[in-house]
């Protein structure tokens, strides 16, 4: 494998001027340029040979080579047009690099059938290989990309990523904490969840006007496991936190008004030990997933 320039930012700045664009602060285009730090982000992936990574904004493959080195394949997505042509210059001759010039959602709540068919697809060429997200997440999709790995049937197995500081804090968050919210709930209930390091602007360019963070993700299959239905309760804590500061008791009612009648929401609240006026934010994380599990069986069974 030829050698390849480093990240830094007199390199990118010299593309960018070779190209005669500009960074693109509507695309969330904050490039990693801290050298150490994106050592770090590849020694945290813990990368192996059977490893199959997904890099979402992948930029001008300044982590891109450096993945590729030592694993199966590397299925690298990048939206912008100009910048998929800088990332073909540098690692478009690696042989197991994948580049595709597309969003990675679909929507907020879909991957791209394009980009989950390349993933499937080097996954499925060799008996042990797993997955890994490994990324510079783009600020503006960084949340919806993780959700819905997470919501996803992929083997996943590992995710290291930046991403802003605030939505790091929201992962980690505990009940009656500010942050505290649907995405706590959705990731905690199913993974384990560290911030690793915080990312001052400088270590980025262009430099963004908020701090950032260097977050692992691992799955928790005991607590995934725990979960009866996952797809009701993703859909019952993104409507249980849509209207935060209301009662409980009237959300679940507006929510499942056509299947439980409200003294049936009343009894599974009592039966869970919940008063009448708590609220999502103040329960935890297991509460919330016994909450979801009894509702779904309360309407499953209505429905036999």
């Amino acid at each position: 494998m030829k050698a390849l320039e480093r990240q830094t930012r007199t390199r990118l700045m010299k593309l960018f001027e070779q190209h005669g664009v500009h960074p693109r602060h509507d695309l969330g285009q904050n490039f990693l340029i801290d050298l150490n730090l994106l050592d770090f982000v590849v020694q945290q992936a813990e990368l192996g040979y059977d490893d199959v990574i997904f890099e979402i904004g992948a930029g001008t493959g300044g982590l891109t080579a450096s993945l590729a080195r030592d694993t199966a394949a590397v299925v690298s997505v990048e939206i912008d047009r100009t910048l998929h042509r800088m990332l073909s210059d540098v690692v478009g001759h690696l042989s197991n690099v994948t580049l595709i010039q597309s969003d990675a959602l679909k929507n907020k709540n879909r991957f791209a059938p394009e980009v989950l068919e390349a993933v499937r697809e080097k996954l499925a060429a060799g008996p042990n290989r797993r997955l890994k997200l490994i990324a510079n997440l783009p600020y503006n999709i960084a949340s919806p990309v993780i959700s819905n790995l997470v919501a996803s049937d992929l083997p996943w197995e590992r995710m290291v990523f930046t991403i802003q500081w605030e939505p790091a804090l929201r992962m980690v968050a505990s009940p009656g904490a500010a942050q505290y919210g649907s995405l706590s709930v959705w990731l905690q209930a199913q993974c384990r969840i560290e911030i690793l390091k915080k990312l001052p602007p400088s270590v980025f360019w262009p430099r963004p006007q908020v701090q950032s963070a260097i977050v692992l993700v691992r799955p928790d299959e005991e607590r995934r496991a725990r979960i009866a239905d996952r797809a009701f309760f993703q859909d019952y804590v993104r409507r249980s936190f849509g209207l935060r500061r209301k009662l409980l008791r009237g959300v679940l009612t507006g929510m499942y008004r056509k299947q439980i009648s409200k003294p049936e929401v009343d009894a599974i609240l009592d039966e869970l030990g919940l008063q009448p006026n708590s609220r999502a934010e103040e329960l935890s994380v297991d509460t919330h997933v016994a909450l979801a599990n009894r509702l779904h069986s309360m309407i499953t069974d209505k429905t036999q």
